[in-house]
């Protein structure tokens, strides 16, 4: 149902009091307006504290200043006159005692009148003893169909002839973003080049991570590590690289689903993060990295919105990957203690949609414990597979050697004895064996000479891995996976030495 339907069914249902949290009040009010029109030219009348009431002569000024007396228009206009109230960052006062009374009666009252209020404001903030009676209506980011037709009325208003290509590569890459930002940024292209050029997706990709970092709730983060970067882990490379072509046209008419998604869990360090990267290069689409922890915040309700926020935005900017690392931490053995249930809702409102998401947000999630986990988290359909990455076997060291030393000396790579490497280093990760390659360049450096494969050995010595420092957590976890409850990323399990 789209907000119009969904608008439009609230008025007729008389539902007295309507909060719509959305950044957009422009094109929020526009799409009141038409909705009032369209149900018996009902009258909209707008309010801001500094102006008071706006748009209608006879109330010019009305509650300037004055909150509470902002309400009291509702009452002082006829009870069978169909009205629409619009009051802006009302949000603001909702905490005075006053005018929570004020709202609750007004509530009773308009059940019987066909009259609604309006909040529009850029947060969802409800004090409890208002949330019986507000409804809470989500505005949506602009749609492809609206964004083509703001982008024709911009070509049309400046002569230059569209071009359907560039015009489907440029609502594509608007998707996302708010309309006011769309035309600010279209209008830069403009200003830029005097009409605009395939060169103003770079400027639309930049406006992007310019409202992702202001929302300071997902990162924009850059993917260079490719597939081949990442050492051993062949069971999870085949199951990636058959799922290359899921998000296309053809897979879509082929009667395939959109991909849901990856748990990956695992031991620290054992490629986890990097494999996220690596997917979101691979199938060139866009990562968002969600640090789970920004999604909580001290006032009440605030958490939920921010959850919803960050799904709204996600899901405006798919086709994409969104990688939450760590998962394990933010969730683990919640119980709703101590934070009036926030993590319970929060919690709530993120499996839920990883369950009935229709979009292409293709979410990878990495866990260091599986044990902590909520067991809803792993039932199927949240995810499409979920990967056991453990320590990797001789072979997959000497390709994990291989990738480094590939980087850091390209033109000496023979001169490293990779599989004596792999054989003299076994319990350790990835991270590890970098870690051990940096210090052994670090050995080098100091005596003024390249390092070797002694250097490597020496800094392995004394390097003690996580194996050996946590055996019995890892063991137990390898036991886990080894029971047949999750699927190996490795053709192999290895478990660490006694």
């Amino acid at each position: 149902m789209s907000f119009n339907d969904e608008f439009e069914l609230l008025l007729r249902a008389r539902y007295p009091l309507i909060y719509l949290p959305t950044r957009e009040e422009e094109r929020a009010e526009a799409a009141i307006a038409q909705s009032a029109k369209r149900q018996g030219n009902r009258g909209v009348y707008i309010w801001d504290f500094v102006e008071g009431y706006q748009g209608n002569p006879t109330d010019a000024g009305f509650g300037r200043r004055n909150p509470l007396q902002a309400l009291e228009l509702v009452e002082k206009l006829p009870a069978a006159v169909p009205a629409v109230f619009v009051l802006r960052d009302y949000h603001r006062f909702l905490e005075d005692v006053a005018i929570a009374r004020k709202l609750r009666n007004l509530a009773r009252l308009l059940k019987s009148q066909p009259k609604n209020i309006v909040l529009i404001s850029p947060q969802l903030t409800i004090p409890d003893d208002l949330s019986e009676v507000l409804t809470v209506l989500e505005f949506p980011l602009p749609s492809l169909a609206e964004i083509q037709a703001e982008l024709e009325k911009l070509l049309s208003g400046i002569g230059q002839a569209p071009d359907s290509k560039l015009v489907d590569e440029l609502v594509r890459c608007c998707q996302g973003l708010s309309m006011e930002r769309i035309r600010r940024v279209l209008a830069k292209g403009i200003v830029t080049h005097g009409s605009l050029q395939p060169e103003d997706l770079e400027l639309i990709l930049e406006e992007k991570r310019q409202t992702i970092r202001q929302t300071q709730i997902l990162d924009f983060y850059p993917a260079t590590e490719r597939i081949s970067d990442i050492g051993g882990l062949d069971n999870l490379k085949d199951w990636l690289l058959r799922r290359g072509g899921a998000f296309s046209e053809r897979a879509r008419q082929y009667g395939l689903p959109h991909p849901r998604g990856l748990l990956l869990v695992g031991i620290q360090g054992t490629g986890k993060s990097l494999s996220a990267k690596a997917i979101a290069h691979h199938w060139h689409l866009p990562l968002l990295r969600l640090d789970v922890g920004r999604l909580f915040a001290g006032l009440v309700g605030e958490s939920e919105s921010r959850t919803r926020q960050m799904i709204q935005l996600a899901e405006a900017l798919a086709p994409c990957i969104l990688w939450i690392d760590e998962i394990d931490k933010a969730f683990a053995g919640f119980d709703g203690r101590g934070d009036a249930g926030t993590t319970s809702r929060v919690f709530g409102t993120f499996i839920t949609w990883l369950a009935e998401k229709q979009s292409p947000v293709f979410v990878v999630a990495t866990a260091n414990n599986i044990q902590t986990l909520p067991p809803e988290m792993l039932r199927r359909g949240r995810f499409d597979e979920i990967f056991f990455v453990g320590l990797p076997s001789q072979e997959e060291r000497r390709a994990i050697f291989a990738v480094h030393l590939s980087r850091l000396r390209p033109h000496n790579l023979q001169s490293y004895d990779l599989d004596r490497l792999a054989y003299e280093t076994p319990d350790f990760s990835g991270a590890e064996i970098e870690q051990m390659l940096i210090e052994a360049m670090h050995l080098g450096f100091s005596q003024n000479r390249d390092f070797t494969d002694q250097d490597i050995l020496e800094a392995a010595s004394q390097l003690i891995p996580l194996a050996r420092t946590a055996q019995d957590q890892i063991r137990l976890l390898q036991d886990w996976a080894a029971a047949g409850r999750v699927r190996l990323a490795s053709r192999q399990m290895i478990q660490p030495s006694q």
